[in-house]
């Protein structure tokens, strides 16, 4: 079954080890954490404190998608209430462990969107060397090659520096809703200034795909900031890439096979 829970946690431990393997030099520790979507109702998130490369299935809390969509809306809650409405939101778990994530807001706001089933945040080196610049904005404001465009979108959704938690996750939603609105399409990619990026798809292989191919684009700007600055296509250069049916077709393979041309 398409939504049946026990494939839908094996792949997302798959996922998290693929993000936290020391070789891929996207997470280290407990940094970063993922999800997967399971129904309109729950969601599985990564525990708070777990690390990605040793992820197992008990290393994921299923969560009630309405209460934290619910306190998402709400008030502003001190860090105490944000705690209670975490572990109070847990399906078939009692006590203080486990303790879902503190993004657990932002992912079941992401986890809502439309064909968004899995949600992927990292730290690469390479994407925090440039959100964590004096020019991270403006390095990141165009797409500088077309498999950039085919595997992470035609823009990415960027947010300034916020805290992490719930007031992150208010700053996010209206972000992406300002992209939604702009591009009649989630972002594929979520950069997050002096903090780390997100990926977001329908599979493992979504998420996987756009984590790899942005790592990529962050190492060459990195070098044509050496180099005088990045030259960025144009908005008819790109909207070209996203709209062809050969680059759609490829797109449909790498989503498929992981592969490429």
């Amino acid at each position: 079954m398409l939504n049946d829970p026990t494939r839908i946690l094996n792949d997302l431990v798959s996922l998290s080890r693929y993000l936290g393997d020391p070789a891929n030099d996207l997470a280290i520790l407990g940094e970063g954490n993922t999800s997967a979507w399971v129904d309109p109702t729950s969601f599985y998130v990564k525990e708070s404190g777990k690390g990605l490369a040793e992820a197992e299935s008990s290393s994921f809390v299923l969560v009630e998608s309405l209460p934290i969509l619910d306190a998402l809306n709400g008030p502003d809650l001190t860090d105490d209430e944000i705690r209670r409405a975490l572990l109070d939101a847990r399906i078939a778990c009692s006590g203080d462990r486990p303790r879902p994530s503190v993004e657990t807001f932002l992912h079941a706001y992401l986890l809502s969107l439309p064909g968004i089933r899995y949600a992927g945040h990292s730290h690469p080196t390479a994407v925090n060397a440039i959100l964590c610049s004096v020019r991270a904005a403006e390095m990141v404001a165009g797409r500088i090659f077309p498999d950039e465009i085919v595997c992470c979108g035609p823009a990415v959704c960027y947010i300034p520096y916020t805290d992490p938690g719930l007031v992150l996750a208010r700053q996010l939603r209206s972000s992406v809703e300002q992209f939604i609105e702009q591009h009649n399409m989630a972002p594929k990619i979520i950069l997050m200034q002096n903090h780390g990026m997100i990926a977001l798809g329908a599979t493992v292989q979504d998420v996987i795909t756009a984590t790899s191919m942005y790592v990529k684009t962050a190492r060459i700007l990195i070098g044509a900031a050496a180099l005088g600055g990045p030259r960025f296509l144009t908005p008819d250069n790109v909207a070209r890439i996203h709209t062809r049916p050969d680059e759609s077709y490829r797109q449909r393979l790498i989503a498929e096979r992981g592969g490429s041309n």
